[in-house]
This record gives structure tokens, C-alpha cells and sequence, in this order.
């Protein structure tokens, strides 16, 4: 029992916390009468996404979700530890954590093809849930974020852990409540919930994390300086109040080094490499004009504060002709 994967052609766009709400309601009964007394095991990464699917799920039915957050070594900074004190601290969901960051790591260790590093990822996914689905009782479904924009891709552009990363054998029959809505609708949906702002207003992240973001082969230097990286750019972001106009904004780094000057010596780093864009849809993007003091700020901090970084560049390039990821 699933929704059909194409948006039917008089669906009313979400724009309204009235129609949020009809759409809530219909969705708390679609999920009641295809899981009836079944318990549903949901990968919560703390995105918007899943953080709408698990509260429209606990609506729904309760404690019969089993929310499991993965961490799978490439979350940034300080992600796991939020995920943890809203979800399980402040909402009382029921909730599992799992640190498997060496063993993603260990997989994918020498893997530079970014088709391959996202299958790798999903697949993984896939066994840790069932590895935990084993270890409870009556776990018969899978719930998943899906939404449009990653079906209306999964085929053509990228495989999607939440699509096209899927193994044939899946034992768990998926719930996936939001995939005719776009991310838009998403957080519109989110407020109705009584999510916080927070949580819902906040920048989609992709399912393979910083996996995508780390280009190329991942290492632990590369991986830690992406992490502290990006930090400082949703640090800087936020104190300037981009984080409130910009849809997505990140950092990538290559897995090239160029030479520079630091304390007057030679000095070989990585590039960070901004990427700021908006969009209503994620199927087009637009460019985020970032002032030049505050660009000169995020320059500063990160050639600075971060070891292994020894330039930051500034992506200019809409969708089309590039995607949001680089990867």
C-alpha cells in the first residue's frame, strides 16, 4: 500500500497552515489503516524531512514508531548530539542511536566515485536498520523522507539513498507519507506539526551527509576539515542573517591541494569551496549574493582556524547548468 509516484495534476500546492492541515489528516489516516498495529522503523536524521515524517508518524501512531538515528561518521558538526537532545530529550520519541562511524568509514575508505561512495551509503543504511529490526519485535515497515523532487531525480540524475538505493531483497514495507510534497510544502507541513522553527526552517542535508561533500576519495583529515569548515560558514551565516534568506549553503572540498604562504613558510592546503543557492523546488537554483565582509570573515576564519585549508573559493553556478551537490 503505497502513494502513487506521480503528483496528481489537481493537487493544491501546501501554501496554508488549513491546507497543511487536511493534508495531516489524510495522511494520519492513510498511515493508520497501512500500518494498523504494526511498529514502522524510521531513519531520523534530524533534516526536515525525516524530523516531519517522524512527527507526522507519532501523530499517527504513536509508539509504534521507532525512530533510529545513524550516525555514520560524516554529520556535521555537532549534528548527532542535537538529533539526540530534541528528538529523545525534548519530544520523547522513541528513540534509538547507533554510532557506526568506523564502519561506514572502513567502506568506504579509497572510493572516489560519487555513484558508488551514495550506494555504498544507502546500502549500509539498509543492513544497519535491518540489523536493527532484527534485534525488536514486529517491525514490518520502513518509513522513509522521501519527496517529489527526489523521485522526479532518482532515475536520471542521482541514486538517492531514499530511491534509487535500495536493495531488492528489503524485507520492511515502506511508509513514506511525504513524497508528493516539495521541500516547500515539507516545512509548511512542519509548522502545522508544531515542529520548531529550528528544526523546520532549517537547510535540507543530503542522505550521504558529508560523504558528497568531501570530494572524491574521503579521508579523516579531508572529512574533520569539511566538518569544522562548514561550521564556521553556518556560524558566520547565522550572525549575519543569511541563514534566514539562503535555502542551502555549504562547503565542498576537493581532494586537491594547491600551495600557499603560512607564518612565511610553504604551505600545501585544500580548497574550501562555498556553495550558497535558493530555490522554491530544488529542481532549479539560483545564486545567494554573500557580501564581500562577510565572505572576507568566512576567508579569514577558515584559513585560519582550520588546519589543512589554505584558500576558500565561492561556487557562482546556478541549477541548471550545476546541480545543488557537487556530487
Amino acid at each position: 500500500m503505497t502513494l502513487p509516484n506521480k503528483r496528481p495534476s489537481n493537487m493544491l500546492r501546501i501554501t496554508t497552515e488549513k491546507l497543511a492541515n487536511q493534508f495531516i489528516e489524510e495522511q494520519v489516516a492513510f498511515v493508520k489503516k497501512q500500518v494498523k498495529d504494526k511498529k514502522v522503523l524510521l531513519a531520523l536524521s534530524g533534516g526536515v524531512d525525516s524530523s516531519v515524517v517522524a512527527s507526522l508518524l507519532i501523530k499517527a501512531i504513536g509508539k509504534q514508531l521507532i525512530c533510529v538515528h545513524v550516525n555514520h561518521g560524516l554529520m556535521r558538526k555537532g549534528e548527532s548530539e542535537e538529533v539526540v537532545e530534541v528528538f529523545k530529550n525534548q519530544l520523547d520519541a522513541n528513540l534509538i542511536y547507533i554510532d557506526a562511524t568506523n564502519r561506514f568509514l572502513i567502506l568506504l575508505k579509497g572510493v572516489s566515485d560519487p555513484e558508488k561512495k551514495r550506494k555504498i551509503i544507502g546500502a549500509e543504511f539498509i543492513k544497519v536498520f535491518d540489523e536493527e529490526a532484527r534485534k525488536l519485535e514486529g517491525i514490518s515497515f520502513l518509513a522513509q523522507g522521501t519527496i517529489y523532487p527526489d523521485i522526479i531525480e532518482s532515475d536520471s540524475v542521482k541514486a538517492h539513498h531514499n530511491v534509487g538505493g535500495l536493495p531488492k531483497n528489503m524485507q520492511f514495507e515502506l511508509v513514506e507519507p511525504i513524497r508528493l510534497l516539495f521541500k516547500d510544502e515539507v516545512r509548511v507541513v512542519g509548522k502545522a506539526l508544531g515542529l520548531p522553527s529550528s528544526m523546520v526552517d532549517r537547510q535540507p542535508f543530503p542522505g550521504p551527509g558529508l560523504g558528497v561533500r568531501c570530494l572524491g576519495a574521503i579521508t579523516q583529515e579531508r572529512l574533520h576539515a569539511l566538518r569544522e569548515a562548514d561550521a564556521i560558514l553556518r556560524e558566520e551565516f547565522d550572525k549575519c542573517g543569511l541563514s534566514a534568506k539562503v535555502w542551502q549553503y555549504f562547503i565542498v572540498i576537493p581532494d586537491m591541494k594547491s600551495v600557499g604562504v603560512r607564518d612565511g613558510k610553504r604551505y600545501e592546503g585544500w580548497p574550501a569551496i562555498i556553495r550558497a543557492v535558493n530555490t522554491n523546488d530544488a529542481l532549479t537554483a539560483t545564486i545567494e549574493e554573500i557580501p564581500y565582509n562577510v565572505l572576507h570573515k568566512i576567508t579569514s576564519r577558515i584559513t585560519m582556524e582550520v588546519e589543512g585549508i589554505n584558500r576558500v573559493l565561492l561556487d557562482l553556478t546556478p541549477k541548471p547548468v550545476g546541480s545543488i551537490e557537487w556530487e
